[in-house]
């Protein structure tokens, strides 16, 4: 089930028709399984069917949702979720809901076939539900140009010095100046979006290869097995080798 928004000054509002309402809510009732894509979701949470369980929509409608069906538990993190013993099933963005239908595909037809049509898609990655919506660099655009371009420059050179005071010579201002600067175009301090840049490229690496933990930390700028347990244990709450059980994609 698709969804539709209408732009407003205050961002996109998702659009509930009760026409389209009241179909999903009798066709649900014939169906083996139902799914949303992106802003669908708030049709099937308008049709009740989303009481009580966990579901996900597109983070910028995710306050929405979540304001006009309390009795929903809205996650805006994941990529997708799986409720009611697999019946139910919301998406986030586009892109994450093809990662939902390979899952569809995988769990009718087995994790094989959803990985050799993966592959067919020229998708780089079958990714599990569990997964953020957000990539470290496009998480949130910063207003000014040279902080953009220092972003991508970071995700480029992450086994460098990427040290306040290293980048804020780069950019030619005081550390003191930069630190403010970075925090007001970013939302976060340099330590700190430097170390969530570090642990994406370590979870792809988790996810897509069995290289050992060490080389792991290496590739990803994080020096060491220790200090990619700490740094993932202080950003996600996991393990690394619990990460990699979780979400390794066996390659074809």
């Amino acid at each position: 089930m698709p969804g539709a928004v209408d732009m407003t000054d205050d961002g996109p509002l998702a659009r509930i028709d009760g026409a389209v309402v009241a179909w999903v809510k009798e066709t649900a009732a014939h169906a083996r399984r139902v799914a949303s894509v992106c802003v669908g979701a708030h049709l099937l949470a308008a049709a009740g069917l989303l009481d009580g369980k966990t579901a996900t929509t597109h983070w910028s409608t995710a306050a929405q949702l979540a304001a006009d069906h309390p009795s929903v538990t809205v996650d805006p993190d994941p990529i997708f979720v799986r409720t009611d013993r697999g019946r139910l099933w919301t998406g986030a963005g586009i892109s994450a809901c093809l990662d939902l239908a390979l899952a569809l595909v995988a769990e009718d037809l087995g994790e094989q076939a959803a990985l050799t049509v993966a592959r067919q898609l020229v998708m780089y990655l079958k990714r599990q539900g569990g997964q953020s919506q957000f990539s470290v660099p496009l998480s949130r655009p910063a207003g000014r140009r040279d902080i953009d371009e220092l972003r991508l420059w970071i995700t480029d050179h992450l086994d460098e010095d990427l040290s306040a005071g290293a980048l804020a010579a780069r950019m030619c201002l005081s550390e003191r100046h930069f630190a403010r600067v970075f925090k007001q175009e970013t939302g976060t301090g340099p330590a700190a979006y430097v170390e969530a840049a570090r642990i994406e490229v370590a979870r792809r690496l988790l996810e897509t290869t069995d290289c050992p933990l060490g080389q792991v930390a290496a590739a990803a700028g994080l020096g060491s097995a220790e200090t990619l347990h700490r740094a993932f244990r202080r950003q996600l709450a996991t393990t690394p080798a619990a990460y990699r059980r979780r979400f390794r994609t066996q390659a074809v």
